[in-house]
């Protein structure tokens, strides 16, 4: 192998892991900084549960981007279907096993509304999505008005959002130690471990680029360690919270979908050429509806978890979570020009964000301050995408 087919892996490499150490960096700093405040248990336990409606929205999101188009519209989509929730609990009295999936529905009905007018209609994703974000703020302040904020007294439906998973009752090893989350934990390393060597086994079989072995093994055990602190952070509190627990469950979900079926493969390649896929058979119509209609549903979701953390609906929920999760996709390594972007980078996006946001506000820094260093981070995300990108080629 020459030098220069070296250099070139170590560059793919370093993009594609440089958000990993970027974020730890970025604990070590807020660490020192705020001796310590910043990583006790209590700090990421609540810096876990603000983040996961973005991180939700951001995993729809990155799958939006990836097939080359963008949606506004999902900031007041989420806070109007969260208000749907509140209004659905307390004044309708309908039952949480009713008020979910209708609010589900909703989304999904929404997303493929989006769908329509891109794939169908050819309105740019652009346009078609301000439409929305317009649409949907009024249709929130219509819901909201009469009512103003609207008190979610529902214990169940606020648990989503502020509750934890239970721990083993009657077990003395570990006190003050959430051993269910801890077991978790290790069954998450584990899990990464083996889906890692089983990826990279079938990679090297099909005679496709690898990591190094040195680098593979930098590699699991840099991640499983990160795994691990969260883990025993969180476990030093009240362990997993549900917030997290459904953030996990989406993740797994969609990372099977994009990497194991069908569907996966072909949001990649209209990503990546929508011509050569519509030439190969791939419909990029179905897929479009299929993206559009996926980040209804998750926008759904993300209202319903940013209600419950607030316990409540107010006439200005979601205002500003659309930049928020097209940040968290661009940080977490998804390409501006679409093709390429994983769903565990968007999380890791959304938790840098958030880790930024805590941090400074911890710190107690001038909001004004926070705004632009969250741009630089942004644009120096974006900067380097394009840059490695190029160098690349």
């Amino acid at each position: 192998m020459s030098f220069k087919d070296i250099l070139k892996k170590q560059q793919h490499n370093i993009r594609e892991y440089g958000m990993y150490i970027a974020f730890v960096v970025i604990v070590v700093f807020f660490a020192i900084t705020t001796k310590g405040l910043f990583v006790s248990s209590r700090n990421i336990g609540n810096l876990v549960n603000a983040m996961s409606y973005i991180a939700v929205l951001a995993v729809g999101m990155t799958l939006v981007i990836v097939i080359r188009h963008i949606d506004l519209s999902v900031g007041y989509l989420a806070g109007f279907l969260g208000a749907i929730a509140a209004i659905a609990i307390k004044y309708w009295h309908l039952p949480l096993y009713a008020t979910i999936p209708l609010v589900l529905v909703i989304g999904l009905c929404a997303g493929l509304l989006t769908a329509f007018l891109v794939a169908q209609m050819k309105i740019p994703a652009f346009v078609a999505t301000l439409a929305g974000w317009l649409g949907y703020r009024g249709a929130l302040q219509l819901a909201t008005r009469s009512k103003g904020t609207i008190i979610i007294e529902n214990d169940v439906f606020n648990a989503l959002g502020n509750g934890f998973i239970p721990d083993i009752p009657g077990i003395a090893f570990l006190p003050g130690i959430h051993k269910v989350t801890l077991l978790l934990g290790l069954l998450a390393i584990i899990l990464f471990i083996r889906g890692e060597i089983s990826s990279r086994q079938k990679t090297k079989a099909y005679h496709f680029e690898v990591l190094t072995m040195n680098m593979f093994i930098v590699k699991l055990v840099f991640i499983s360690a990160v795994i691990g602190v969260i883990t025993w952070v969180l476990a030093g509190y009240q362990g997993l919270s549900w917030a997290a627990v459904i953030l996990i469950f989406v993740v797994l979900l969609y990372s099977y979908i994009t990497t194991k079926t069908v569907i996966g493969r072909h949001i990649y390649a209209v990503g990546g050429n929508p011509e050569a896929a519509q030439l190969n058979g791939i419909s990029v119509k179905r897929i479009t509806f299929f993206v559009f209609g996926s980040m209804g549903l998750l926008t759904a979701l993300s209202g319903m978890l940013y209600a419950s953390w607030l316990r409540s609906a107010t006439t200005i929920a979601g205002q500003g979570m659309e930049f928020d999760a097209i940040a968290a996709a661009f940080v977490g390594g998804v390409a501006v020009a679409g093709g390429v972007g994983k769903v565990t980078g968007s999380i890791l996006g959304a938790l840098v964000m958030a880790s930024l946001t805590n941090g400074m506000n911890l710190l107690g820094w001038d909001i004004s301050i926070q705004y632009i260093v969250r741009a630089l981070v942004l644009a120096g995300a974006v900067i380097f995408d394009v840059a490695t990108r190029n160098r690349g080629k």
